[in-house]
């Protein structure tokens, strides 16, 4: 009845966060693209923190998490438009097919 309580594990049957990255990557692929653009955008803004000049740094902050916001929700928004055009794609390609 002895278990290891230092390290988690996903219950049997669920993906771990690896392989949740990885089929969400199959499926989408703007996902791993929106979330280097979000960290790359984060990263870069953390970095010029000291150049801010008379900012406040709760206003750096925000700019900074909608500056971060938006490359994410704009991947989403590229997938989805890129997902109902396949979909549109395919579909008008059997509508022809069938005439």
């Amino acid at each position: 009845m002895s278990t290891d309580k230092g390290q988690w594990a996903p219950p049997e049957g669920e993906d771990g966060v690896s392989q949740k990255l990885l089929r969400k990557s199959r499926e989408s692929p703007l996902v791993p693209a929106g979330l280097a653009a979000c960290l790359g955008v984060a990263v870069y803004r953390i970095h010029r923190l000291k150049a801010r000049g008379s900012t406040k740094l709760s206003i750096h902050l925000i700019h900074t998490r909608m500056a971060a916001q938006a490359c994410a929700v704009g991947a989403i928004l590229l997938g989805t438009v890129y997902s109902m055009y396949r979909n549109y794609s395919k579909r008008t390609a059997r509508d022809a097919g069938e005439d």
